[in-house]
């Protein structure tokens, strides 16, 4: 007998970065994840070397002279733009209750600053999240997915500005009034502690352009926990009973022996890593552990009259995190190093790892999602969770990935062990349930859906769509309320 609750809500999420494409289509400005470079030439050290790299003024200035989308990915995509009736088919097909995807702030407000939005954007998503609706989907829509106009980057200066803070007020503002009958669920950022461990993704810095980094980076950070507080505070006004949430990517860390140096450093990294961003979000203050952590970086956080109380008075409806991974916990230099999402960690013994080094712990959700309720005391969603691999399309157009079962299986049971816990877990959206470009490593390569999309790194390809083994298995998971899980 499954413990998920009847109205439990099984999805999948995608970011318009990553299928869109289309990226002059219906007038949409130049956005800062279009000026992401990637060579499909490269050979797998350059790629690691080039993963979720700095942007630098040089990189900057050759993607914006840049018009192809050949060394681009991100602005070819899937070209979900033009595919979206038929990939909601087959995730109608699939049974899926819950679709989460990003609006591309630069097909709103092509510029980020303009006097008017772009109706042809606006339109867009309104067919798109109606045609969800009709299929008896729930829109799931996050509002920002890490890239911002280029414009306000060049103009303002990003997130270390004000007045960017005042344009995404504006442009929340926009799609409440036009979308808002058609959203179930806001997320105002993606993952907004990204900024302190991929600047150009989570804050939008050109790394060799800030004398003080580390400063540059909180202080945009502080921008978006205000600019959060304005979106809840606008959709509430605006949106009566609306749901907005906050989220983060979690970095969950075990101390790598009981000796009381890790401990501690277990306790800081899931306090300055996870917590600080969620303590903001949800307890509406900065917590006390952060006057120490500012201090050691050097950090001083300029705030405005008026910042504190208002993120005091706007917290969020329920919480949200991306979950892929544990690391451990330790002063000591010599334990291997390992990627994972954003960030690479000591490597854990006890775990295995995906194809991308990511070590793969369905345990570790259990304990994040106790953890994360019994701090807060507010519904949680699994906004990401799943496992980038490199899957084979057979001669019978059939991709046979039992890996990928097998890592879902494990991580729907564990999700269900923290509801018999006591968890207040209402949503799970697998990351990339149709295959995307990979936002870490730009490859199409690195597969994470239920879904195979026939398009190589270098944008060749059908495009063609195809079930993969993972797609009937997750139908059944869903059809059963996550009780036939074979």
């Amino acid at each position: 007998m499954s413990r998920f609750p009847k109205d439990f809500l099984w999805g999948g999420a995608i970011a318009a970065s990553q299928a869109d494409g289309a990226w002059q289509d219906g007038n949409k400005g130049l956005d800062t994840q279009d000026l992401r470079y990637f060579d499909a030439a490269w050979e797998n050290e350059m790629r690691q070397e080039n993963r979720n790299i700095n942007m630098t003024a040089q990189r900057f200035t050759n993607a914006m002279q840049a018009e192809n989308t050949e060394m681009y990915p991100f602005r070819r995509g899937i070209d979900f733009y033009y595919t979206w009736k038929e990939d909601l088919k087959l995730f109608h097909e699939m049974g899926m209750k819950l679709f989460r995807t990003s609006i591309n702030w630069a097909r709103i407000y092509p510029n980020g600053d303009d006097p008017k939005p772009n109706e042809q954007g606006i339109q867009f998503y309104k067919a798109l999240f109606t045609e969800c609706h009709r299929l008896g989907i729930k829109v799931f829509a996050t509002i920002l997915h890490y890239n911002i106009p280029v414009h306000l980057v060049t103009e303002y200066g990003g997130w270390k500005s004000r007045e960017t803070v005042k344009y995404y007020e504006r442009y929340c503002i926009t799609l409440f009034e036009e979308l808002g009958d058609l959203v179930d669920y806001w997320l105002p950022f993606n993952e907004i502690n990204c900024s302190r461990f991929n600047p150009w993704n989570g804050c939008c810095l050109i790394k060799d352009q800030e004398a003080e980094y580390n400063h540059a980076i909180f202080q945009c950070t502080h921008h978006q926990f205000v600019a959060n507080a304005l979106a809840v505070k606008a959709a509430h006004k605006i949106l009566p009973g609306s749901k907005v949430g906050g989220m983060i990517a979690r970095f969950t860390s075990y101390p790598a022996t009981c000796k009381p140096d890790d401990v501690m450093q277990s306790i800081l990294d899931e306090n300055y890593k996870n917590y600080f961003y969620t303590d903001v979000m949800a307890r509406g203050k900065y917590p006390s552990y952060t006057e120490r952590m500012f201090e050691e970086l050097g950090v001083d956080i300029e705030k405005e009259s008026g910042d504190i109380e208002l993120i005091s008075e706007n917290t969020v409806d329920f919480l949200a995190y991306s979950y892929y991974m544990s690391m451990l916990s330790s002063n000591d230099p010599n334990y291997e190093i390992t990627s994972g999402n954003l960030l690479s960690g000591k490597k854990n013994p006890y775990l295995k790892s995906s194809d991308w080094g990511w070590q793969i712990d369905p345990i570790g959700l259990r304990i994040s999602l106790n953890q994360m309720y019994d701090r807060y005391q507010l519904p949680v969603m699994i906004a990401e969770n799943g496992i980038g691999a490199k899957d084979i399309l057979e001669a019978d157009k059939g991709v046979h990935d039992d890996y990928r079962i097998e890592y879902l299986r494990e991580h729907v049971r564990q999700m269900e062990e923290a509801i018999a816990d006591g968890v207040d877990l209402f949503g799970y959206t697998m990351w990339g349930i149709i295959d995307i470009v990979s936002c870490g490593t730009l490859e199409m390569s690195k597969r994470y859906g239920v879904i195979y999309v026939d398009r190589d790194d270098a944008g060749h390809g059908s495009n063609q769509r195809y079930k993969k083994d993972s797609f009937h298995w997750y139908k059944k998971c869903i059809a059963t309320n996550g009780d036939d899980l074979r």
